[in-house]
């Protein structure tokens, strides 16, 4: 065993386990996941995160099961007409299906210490459903989509430690069935519940862009021009308008991770790379003003550029006393990236800009680009007119981002006195336009 890897990981590993303690994740098991022997291991990984304090709710599918045991169903613009016969046929495969799974969850967590553990897992009428009626000039009978989540019963079980179970099942207060979609219902309790997680499993490990580079994240209005993509299969196609739709609904995050690779979930939520795409609304909005408590963090993201002689070597004294021209940049709560802002009159230096090595190439996430961003802002804001920087080896990434080769003579006076000769740091400027 390689045990300064596993050391580090372990490590990395830890901000991410107190972050998700007491969180609510909603987990989507589609049909096409409960179909594959992956199932195991999957359930298994959401027992550890439920034994770590996460608080979970599981939503399952049952279309390919049922497709199986049900022929000549009707579709219409993808949703089965369910009549009386069907719904039958779907309550007792839905039955079966969340029997099969909370026997998985009843086995604790094999081949650990934690063999046998207790995870109490809690089915019942939590949704409340409505038919959706004649579409397209055709009645869809039994076929609905939820009206209400009983949202205080659900939370409920989840303070008493309990896994919610649910199948895509809704009813009526005078006392019908409906057969619900999976991943729609997923999203509807999902913004009920005001998750902090809605996860999906897909055949899809993640999504990628025009390059064929996995998009470690994506916003919704991203997601809509995947959505544009013939290509992608129905059940992924759901998935990605269900991640679309909990996040608008004001759920913090959603993932889209492999059903097929053993320990993508775990991957996904406990590194910082992850495996699979993020979505959030907040992927612009994750830079902030640095605040005392960041100090430490700060120090931790900086310090790999600081012994490649990358950044200027800064005490944490010094930290201390510059915090408020600091600012940060916040992934599931953990900092991952900073920069500072110096004003010298109508200009100002644009230092320190530090990204943590796991997430500096991110496609989708672009957590430098964004500190940029934001700093350029707040000058404008500040009514400064333009930014340099002073770089020994990012220089042309700069310049991606429009600023402009100088030299030591542009600098302000002051900062011309404390130019360091023997670094030669390149000089770039960058012109602000007004907002």
């Amino acid at each position: 065993m390689d045990t300064h890897a596993y050391a580090r990981w372990f490590r990395d590993s830890t901000p991410y386990i107190s972050a998700h303690r007491r969180k609510t994740f909603v987990v989507l098991l589609g049909a096409d996941a409960i179909a594959r022997a992956n199932l195991t291991n999957i359930v298994h990984d959401l027992a550890l995160l439920q034994t770590l304090g996460v608080r979970l709710v599981v939503v399952h599918g049952c279309r390919e099961q049922l497709d199986a045991d049900v022929a000549g169903s009707t579709f219409v613009s993808g949703r089965r007409v369910t009549d009386e016969a069907t719904m039958d046929h779907i309550a007792a495969v839905n039955g079966l299906l969340r029997s099969r799974i909370e026997a998985l969850f009843s086995m604790g967590l094999p081949a650990t210490p934690m063999h046998g553990t207790d995870i109490t897992v809690v089915a019942g009428n939590f949704i409340t459903a409505k038919p959706i009626g004649v579409i397209d000039g055709v009645d869809h009978l039994f076929t609905g989509k939820v009206r209400k989540v009983r949202t205080s019963q659900l939370r409920a079980v989840l303070e008493n430690g309990a896994v919610a179970l649910l199948s895509p099942l809704g009813y009526s207060a005078s006392g019908q069935v409906f057969n619900l979609a999976a991943a729609e219902l997923a999203a509807e309790v999902a913004i009920a519940l005001e998750a902090d997680k809605l996860i999906t499993f897909d055949e899809l490990p993640h999504l990628s862009d025009a390059a064929g580079q996995r998009r470690s994240g994506i916003d919704p209005g991203g997601l809509d021009a995947c959505l544009a993509d013939r290509n992608l299969s129905d059940n992924t196609a759901a998935h990605l308008r269900a991640l679309g739709r909990a996040v608008r609904g004001g759920v913090s995050r959603g993932h889209l991770v492999s059903f097929i690779d053993d320990g993508a979930l775990l991957a996904e939520l406990f590194t910082a790379a992850g495996v699979g795409t993020q979505v959030s609304e907040e992927l612009r909005g994750m830079v902030r003003k640095a605040k005392n408590r960041d100090v430490a963090a700060i120090v931790e993201v900086i310090r790999p550029m600081e012994e490649t002689g990358a950044l200027v070597r800064r005490s944490r004294d010094r930290l201390e006393a510059e915090i408020d021209h600091f600012f940060v940049a916040e992934v599931d709560g953990i900092v991952v990236g900073t920069c500072a802002l110096y004003p010298h009159g109508e200009v100002a230096e644009l230092a320190c800009v530090a990204v943590k090595e796991s997430f500096q190439k991110q496609s989708g996430l672009k957590v430098g680009t964004h500190l940029v961003s934001e700093a350029e802002r707040m000058a404008k804001e500040r009514g400064l007119k333009r930014l340099f920087v002073l770089t020994t080896q990012a220089h042309h990434w700069f310049e991606r981002l429009g600023y402009v080769p100088a030299s030591v003579d542009d600098l302000p006076a002051e900062k011309q006195k404390l130019y360091n000769l023997q670094r030669k740091s390149k000089v770039l400027f960058k012109t602000l336009e007004p907002s």
